[in-house]
């Protein structure tokens, strides 16, 4: 499967910006089924803050292949590209930008 974490306050949205989300909404996508969602992992938002925070932050989401954010820093993608993460700025409503992530993975 294909994990991906959705940056988002809502829920609903992909709205945040990295650097300033505190949840992630994560799913799995199988065999070009419907995305299944897996959990909401929470964090503490680091923009401008403790590196530490931002490196707990990828942590949090390393084990997924996508992440979907309405904006990313240009270091913060380049350690998540690192880490096998691939960073999608989508800023719109999170069941499109999975259909979206489907039809480019599919």
């Amino acid at each position: 499967p294909i994990r991906v974490a959705a940056a988002s306050s809502d829920g609903k949205y992909v709205n945040q910006h990295f650097g300033k989300a505190d949840k992630f909404l994560i799913f799995d996508i199988k065999n070009n089924e419907k995305p299944e969602f897996i959990e909401l992992r929470e964090t503490a938002p680091r923009c401008g803050g403790d590196p530490n925070l931002k490196e707990e932050t990828i942590q949090l989401i390393s084990d997924c292949d996508i992440l979907l954010v309405s904006q990313i820093g240009p270091g913060a993608q380049k350690k998540l590209i690192n880490r096998g993460v691939r960073p999608l700025i989508m800023p719109v409503f999170i069941e499109d930008a999975l259909k979206k992530v489907c039809s480019l993975i599919g």
